[in-house]
């Protein structure tokens, strides 16, 4: 087992440090090899703390350096604990691996400037800018220590060289189309960077050849190589899985197509509203699940999901590049955002539970969680939402938005939409007179089938 010894204990990086620990003993592979010491984890001693890093260097194998803008208390000889860490290591020929963490230097500490200085002319250093982009870098350093020293003959799936695939596979529009969206996020590498850069950058390249995880990300055709690389969506009718499948797609693509086809895949199957221009040029589109919580439900693979965690993905070369163009959030958040989002939408929380190998992951629509169907021998009435049963006694006859809208004596359309028309549509109370086009002027909604029937056993229980 290899130690690694994360520098200094100033409060720049303390989520970050916690991070990598829990990054690095949580991944099933680093962790067979591993473990971490971080400083704040001792208890307390009567010792002098620069006695126990240094001595913890000694029984380290690796030294991890993270320098970022600060430089640390300085001791007596004006000589900071990150410093002391690192030139210790160095006399003691350890292991070290240097991360500068920030694009921009002219705001670090002078001392801090002449430590980077003095790295550089040591080790190969690795710029990073964010955390997961530091936890990839972190994790492609310790797949090549362990490759160098012999204990690791088979790289990880992502980090394998993608078998008979060359450069001339990677599509350069995909690569542009990435830095682009990658600039969002503050990424430091310019949109004309080449591509040879970038996927080196993303530590995409095993001995110059693109790995698994750069042809599905990038590739022109990734299924030609890897033909498992694809997403099935199937839609049910109810909540139990039965043949025949009424809907049934496969997709293929990058892992970002792949994505996207998903991702519209549910959304074309749940209700939709679209707004009016009352507040610009572009009508609103709303839909029953909001898309980010369905975008990371399609992405994620959460553990330890309804509480801050640190983020471990299974294959974190792909899940940098996700990250930065935006598919995903940062460590550790994807499903605490996801709840977010449904409960800011009115919604039951999502559910997650592991079925076997499968993860599963739940997403309830309007109505679902609320209603109550019963068996048609029994005239109980579904329970519903006191405004959906306001607005269904309206839609005897077919009525326009307004027209609803006006017999409720409701002045806020956004508030119309979300509490009334939308749970009414998802639950299948109502639904449009032309469903193919929904943007119609001549749109109106009427009871479906099963909105009389609630109709009809809620006034025989009221004649009770």
């Amino acid at each position: 087992m290899h130690r690694i010894f994360i520098s200094s204990v100033q409060k720049e990086f303390a989520a970050e440090r916690r991070a990598l620990k829990d990054y690095i003993e949580g991944d099933p592979l680093l962790r067979r090899f591993f473990e971490v010491f971080l400083f704040e984890d001792l208890p307390a001693s009567d010792r002098r703390a620069d006695d126990v890093y240094l001595a913890e260097v000694d029984r380290s194998a690796i030294y991890l350096g993270l320098f970022g803008r600060e430089y640390g208390v300085e001791d007596s000889s004006g000589v900071s604990p990150t410093e002391r860490e690192f030139i210790h290591a160095t006399e003691r020929a350890k292991e070290r691996l240097v991360f500068i963490v920030g694009a921009d230097d002219s705001n670090r500490h002078p001392k801090m400037q002449n430590l980077i200085r003095m790295a550089d002319t040591q080790v190969i250093r690795r710029r990073v800018t964010t955390t997961p982009e530091l936890t990839t870098a972190v994790y492609a350093s310790l797949v090549e220590y362990l490759e160098r020293h012999g204990e690791l003959r088979t790289l990880p799936f992502d980090a394998s060289a993608c078998r008979n695939a060359t450069l001339d596979d990677i599509d350069e529009k995909h690569v542009r189309w990435f830095l682009a969206q990658a600039r969002q996020r503050q990424y430091s590498l310019a949109e004309n960077t080449p591509t040879t850069d970038v996927l080196s950058h993303l530590n995409l390249l095993e001995q110059g050849q693109p790995t698994n995880a750069a042809i599905l990300l990038f590739g022109k055709q990734p299924q030609r190589f890897l033909l498992s690389s694809e997403v099935k969506c199937m839609h049910f009718h109810g909540a139990e899985i039965r043949k025949p499948i009424p809907s049934y797609q496969v997709y293929k693509g990058t892992s970002f197509e792949l994505v996207d086809q998903a991702v519209d895949f549910v959304l074309s199957k749940i209700a939709r509203m679209v707004g009016t221009r009352a507040k610009g040029a572009q009508a609103p589109v709303e839909y029953e699940l909001p898309r980010e919580a369905v975008t990371e439900a399609v992405v994620n693979a959460p553990e330890r999901l309804t509480r801050p965690h640190a983020s471990i993905p299974r294959n974190p070369l792909l899940a940098e590049p996700l990250f930065l163009a935006r598919y995903i959030e940062r460590a550790g958040t994807g499903t605490l955002d996801m709840i977010a989002r449904c409960r800011e939408a009115g919604l039951k929380q999502p559910e997650f539970r592991q079925d076997g190998s499968q993860f599963v992951q739940t997403l309830w629509r309007w109505g679902l969680t609320l209603e109550v169907i019963p068996e048609v021998t029994r005239e109980v009435t579904p329970e519903v939402t006191p405004e959906v049963a306001r607005l269904l006694p309206l839609a005897v006859r077919p009525a326009s938005r307004q027209e609803l809208q006006r017999a409720l004596s409701l002045r806020d359309d956004e508030h119309f939409r979300i509490a009334y028309l939308l749970p009414a549509i998802a639950a299948g109370y109502l639904e449009m007179t032309i469903p193919e086009k929904p943007t119609s002027r001549l749109q109106k909604y009427r009871l479906t089938e099963k909105g009389r029937a609630w109709l009809t056993a809620r006034k025989k229980e009221e004649k009770k």
